[in-house]
């Protein structure tokens, strides 16, 4: 019973690091820019998210108002950033990705919006049921991020496949000259890309604050690198590799803990898979070599 809990609380726990490191990885298969400031829409996402629970008293609604207002200011993020940085040299956006993500977080720190104290979003599992089998149980909190995880992932899914938006952001990702070259319009694409990828971001941030009912102006800090950790782990810019990994280091960090403690911190396990990775597959799980 006890592998069974432990794989299915991984499981979970490898939701919400697929969908923050999901928009990551789409950033960065099309610009090739680590998006730091990515973590940062996160926390605003999350902030959102509490500010509309606690107005209408719907988590749904509180949900899709986050993601949208994190997909907006994700596509404000490149165009009075990225935008003017598309030709510059890859470590020119990633300082100024950086000074945003310090900016952002500095800013929820003010007493008008999140401030120095933790806020509680006390919206429960949404009325989803709880799970109870012989093997393992699921708590209703944990039963709705496994949903609306599913969910969007299946929309990212149909979007890439099936849309001629997903076609441009594969073509972009390959080649942005030549995909400017047979007329797709770059900038457009690019800002859906942003869009989406930090709609999910905010998707995780709602969902994580749900889970621990705390949100606060710092709590982007940790999924700045950890979601670094997991595009490096599954092959920078493979969407697929970034689910694969996410749910990998959840289960390496599980079960790790339970069965030799505390040794390390939790989450410096991260950085252990992550040099034990670059040692022996540098290209990541999915990478293209």
């Amino acid at each position: 019973m006890d592998i069974a809990q432990n794989l299915s609380n991984s499981i979970i726990l490898g939701c919400t690091y697929i969908l923050m490191a999901a928009g990551l990885t789409m950033v960065y298969g099309v610009l090739k820019v680590l998006h730091i400031a990515h973590a940062s829409v996160y926390t605003i996402g999350a902030f959102v998210g509490v500010l509309t629970f606690s107005l209408i008293k719907n988590f749904w609604l509180s949900l899709i108002v986050a993601m949208v207002v994190s997909g907006g200011i994700g596509v404000l993020i490149y165009r009075f950033s990225y935008y003017y940085l598309l030709d510059a040299p890859r470590t020119v956006p990633l300082i100024a990705s950086i000074g945003l993500f310090v900016m952002f977080t500095d800013l929820l720190q003010k007493p008008f919006l999140l401030g120095a104290y933790q806020r509680p979003y006390p919206a429960g599992g949404a009325g989803l049921p709880r799970i109870e089998t012989p093997w393992f149980s699921i708590s209703s909190k944990q039963v709705l991020i496994l949903l609306v995880t599913i969910v969007l992932l299946a929309l990212v899914y149909i979007l890439l496949t099936r849309t001629r938006i997903g076609l441009g952001w594969q073509a972009a990702s390959l080649d942005r000259e030549m995909a400017a070259a047979i007329g797709i319009d770059l900038n457009r694409v690019i800002a859906l890309n942003f869009f989406l990828g930090s709609a999910l971001a905010g998707a995780a941030g709602v969902l994580v604050g749900i889970y621990n009912n705390s949100v606060f102006a710092t709590m982007g800090d940790l999924p700045s690198y950890k979601a670094f950790i997991i595009i490096v782990l599954g092959g920078m810019g493979s969407l697929p590799g970034a689910i694969l990994a996410s749910l990998l280091l959840a289960i390496v960090e599980n079960f790790l803990v339970a069965s030799v403690g505390y040794v390390l911190p939790r989450d410096s396990i991260a950085f252990l898979v992550l040099i034990l990775m670059l040692m022996f597959r540098p290209h990541g799980l999915l990478g293209r070599e």
